[in-house]
């Protein structure tokens, strides 16, 4: 497998029971398997000094902005984007296999952002709140101002339902 950074060969590496894909001698990326980098991303799993500061050539240059092909599906074009909420380092992930390819010292970046996965959650859940609170106040003010206008013209109609004027109203009514 060739990196899609550099063209260099990755050479395995086994760390935490997982075996990665590194560019020793070229660029110093790191290749993970689907799943894979989920289990050394925090600062408090298992990943070797090996794995976070990969030897690399550093007469080796390519171009960070160019299109990267996945190294395991070949023809599929990698996806770029931020890997948490804090939008600091940018990775990129094939869409076919779900691997990622992080760029020398991307995994030391990732692994000091956040100490813990419920810190990582927690950060996700105030920048959602952020960004979608108000909407999603505003759209329930408008929802229950329209089921109060539909109940208050329903009470008006009531009047026509012949069960409305029987003894014994039906308890099991909309309104």
């Amino acid at each position: 497998m060739n990196c899609p950074a550099c063209g260099h060969t990755l050479s395995a590496h086994e760390v935490g029971g997982i075996t990665v894909d590194v560019c020793k001698g070229g660029c110093g990326g790191i290749w993970f398997d689907a799943h894979e980098l989920n289990r050394v991303d925090e600062a408090s799993e298992s990943a070797d000094d090996g794995l976070l500061d990969v030897p690399r050539d550093p007469a080796v240059r390519f171009d960070h902005t160019a299109r990267r092909y996945c190294p395991h599906c070949s023809d599929i074009v990698m996806m770029r984007h931020y890997f948490s909420v804090r939008r600091e380092v940018e990775v990129d992930c094939c869409p076919s296999c779900g691997g990622y390819f992080l760029d020398h010292g991307e995994l030391a970046a990732i692994r000091a952002q956040f100490v813990t996965e419920e810190l990582r959650r927690e950060a996700a859940r105030a920048a959602f709140a952020e960004l979608f609170d108000p909407q999603l106040a505003a759209e329930a003010a408008v929802s229950a101002e329209r089921r109060e206008r539909s109940r208050a013209f329903a009470r008006m109609l009531r009047v026509l339902l012949p069960s409305y004027w029987l003894p014994g109203k039906q308890p099991w009514g909309a309104y």
